[in-house]
Formats: structure tokens, sequence, C-alpha cells
């Protein structure tokens, strides 16, 4: 019996659920208000809004519950999905010659290995992108934070800002 894994892939059933998630906290304001005032991992999986979640994503594989509670933590501070670019790419366009990111606090955010700290620091990248981000590719990053996903991170950037250095 072989066991199935979540990914986040578009099309995919888990991130259907997962948009569905996330567009019912704009019904349920308390429990977007809840999960934006958490600031560690353990305080998104004390939420009921958590567990509904998990409870529906559970159905197409396993959980990986940090990741999982990291997913939702963000997407909670996601005002809308913008399905253009990952948020790399995201990161990187901006007015002008500018990035929204620069490229100094790119690397430092390339550098960040534990997940308590991802959430502390996409939810900045998320403030400076406006709350305007890619929830697929906000969720496949976040859930998968290894160094595959930096290298293509920096493959992503750095390919629309060749300017920051």
């Amino acid at each position: 019996m072989s066991t199935s894994f979540l990914r986040f892939d578009k099309d995919s059933p888990e991130l259907k659920a997962l948009d569905a998630w996330w567009r019912s906290l704009n019904d349920n304001r308390g429990d977007r208000a809840e999960l934006r005032r958490c600031g560690t991992l353990a305080e998104v999986v004390f939420t009921p809004s958590y567990h509904r979640l998990r409870q529906t994503v559970c159905r197409y594989g396993a959980v990986h519950d940090e990741g999982l509670a990291l997913v939702a933590g963000l997407a909670a501070k996601v005002k809308s999905n913008a399905m253009d670019n990952s948020v790399a790419e995201q990161m990187a366009t901006g007015k002008g010659d500018s990035a929204r990111v620069s490229g100094l606090r790119f690397r430092r955010l390339l550098k960040v290995k534990g997940q308590e700290e991802l959430f502390t620091a996409f939810g900045r990248v998320i403030a400076l992108l406006g709350g305007s981000v890619n929830l697929q590719s906000l969720a496949q990053s976040a859930y998968f934070w290894n160094d595959r996903t930096r290298k293509q991170w920096a493959f992503d950037y750095y390919s629309k800002a060749p300017s920051e250095k």
C-alpha cells in the first residue's frame, strides 16, 4: 500500500480545498483575525479553523502538521490570490527597475531553515507584497521549504530582477 502526500500542485484536490478554506475566511472574519494574530505555529495549531483545513486535506494525503500550520497561518494574511507569477517572481517585480523585495532581504530569506523563523519572514514578505500573493506558490513553497525550493526561488527571482545583486 502506497501513501500519498500533499503536493499543492495546480488543480490538485488539496489546493482546491485550501482555496475553498481561504475563501471561507472572508465569511468568517473572526477566524481570519484569530489566525492573523498568531505569533507562532503552535498558536496556529490551537485554532479551530486550522483543524477544519487539516480535516479537509487529510483526505488527499499524509499531512505534515507544522508545514500545514505554516501554510494556514500565512494564507490568513493573504488578501488576494495573484495567480500570474510565483511568489519569488512577485518579490522581484516592482515599479521601475527596483524589486518589491530587495536582493539583500531575498538572500536573507533564502538562508532561513526553521519553520518558526520562516513564518515570521514570509509574513513580512506578504506585507511587502501588499497581501496580493500567489496562494498556490506560497502554499507549495512554505509546505516544502527545502534546498530545492530555495534554488527554484533563486532562479525565479533573479530571472525577473537581474539587477538585484
